[in-house]
């Protein structure tokens, strides 16, 4: 007698079983609409849920438009959101920080955010933690003004720890071809705007966490003396986004660095011109309490501490030392240093 196949119903589940809810998945999935609608303007088309998202090529006001790229992760920041308290909404709050900093990547060169898509691969969905998620990345995504345009969600068992899971972002954006900037018209004599950043933003934390919890023997939820914050509040602040800073003063600026991984020693020779160097006078501001400790516990030379963590300068802009002062004011920021010759480096003074 042959053997009767297996129905849709039994298939899923089996899968179910094995650890994949294919139902969830898709009950999850049909609520995407909704937040993500909120973050969608006229030239987004169609739904979420396709192969593919839509977005019309119209760019109003921008001649010989540019289409500028990025794509990045959290890191093992995500570790502190796996078991924080729920009041923290922390996994909303990683969300928020992997579109802020895709856009900045983007915003440095003078780009415009378009459209964001996310990544999820999960051990199993959680509900509560998806709709996080989702709220996070939509929130985020409306600020800076783009759409949140689709993604994909991926139940994998056995690739995560049971509740945890990886985030990843690409984002598009556009500029006009003559207003992109790439550093080139930096010349000796400039000066370096620093604009301040909320923590560690989204690196350095398998560093922090080491020299914290494993050689500090600190416990997340403990407040180290005189700090008005928990550790795990603190190591989960958001990535600030500099967007709108960095468009308070376009044009003024002739290079612009992210302070991501690799620091102000590694990030700036990536928009300095050959035979120039970034000299950044590091008593210019205080860096703040978090990374003093971190290098305390963990014996981490000052020099490398610069070339791990942002110390406290998450965006770095260049500038005549003419618009100095205007862009200070723009920005909030404050004068970190200045260009000269050299060999395209960065010295610490």
């Amino acid at each position: 007698m042959r053997k009767q196949s297996e129905s849709p119903f039994q298939t899923v589940k089996a899968y179910t079983k094995a650890g994949v809810d294919v139902d969830l998945g898709n009950s999850l999935k049909n609520r995407i609409q909704d937040i993500a609608g909120r973050t969608h303007g006229t030239r987004v088309l169609g739904k979420i849920g396709g192969f593919g998202g839509f977005f019309r090529a119209v760019f109003p006001g921008i001649k010989d438009p540019v289409l500028v790229a990025s794509i990045d992760g959290v890191g093992t920041k995500l570790k502190m959101a796996f078991d924080a308290p729920s009041g923290l909404k922390a996994h909303s709050s990683v969300a928020r920080d992997l579109v802020n900093h895709c856009v900045n990547d983007i915003a440095v060169t003078g780009a415009v955010p378009l459209f964001f898509l996310d990544y999820i691969g999960a051990e199993r969905l959680d509900p509560s933690v998806f709709k996080q998620l989702l709220s996070g990345f939509a929130s985020a995504c409306k600020a800076a003004g783009c759409a949140l345009l689709g993604g994909e969600t991926a139940q994998m068992p056995g690739m995560y720890s049971r509740g945890e899971y990886d985030l990843a972002g690409c984002i598009i954006g556009v500029a006009g071809r003559r207003q992109i900037v790439d550093g080139t018209r930096i010349k000796p004599g400039d000066v370096i705007v620093g604009l301040a950043s909320d923590g560690l933003h989204t690196n350095g934390y398998s560093l922090a966490r080491r020299a914290l919890f494993d050689k500090g023997g600190y416990h997340p939820e403990q407040t180290p003396p005189g700090w008005k914050r928990t550790l795990r509040e603190e190591l989960l602040r958001p990535h600030r986004c500099y967007l709108h800073a960095l468009q308070n003063c376009m044009g003024l600026f002739k290079g612009a660095v992210h302070v991501t991984g690799g620091g102000l020693v590694d990030n700036f020779p990536r928009i300095l011109p050959e035979k120039m160097d970034a000299l950044i006078d590091t008593s210019r501001w205080r860096v703040p309490a978090i990374f003093e400790l971190i290098g305390h516990l963990a014996s981490v030379p000052t020099e490398e501490m610069y070339q791990v963590f942002n110390m406290g300068i998450g965006m770095a802009l260049v500038v005549s030392e003419k618009d100095a002062s205007e862009v200070q004011r723009r920005t909030r920021g404050k004068v970190i240093g200045r260009i000269e010759v050299g060999s395209r480096r960065v010295r610490l003074e």
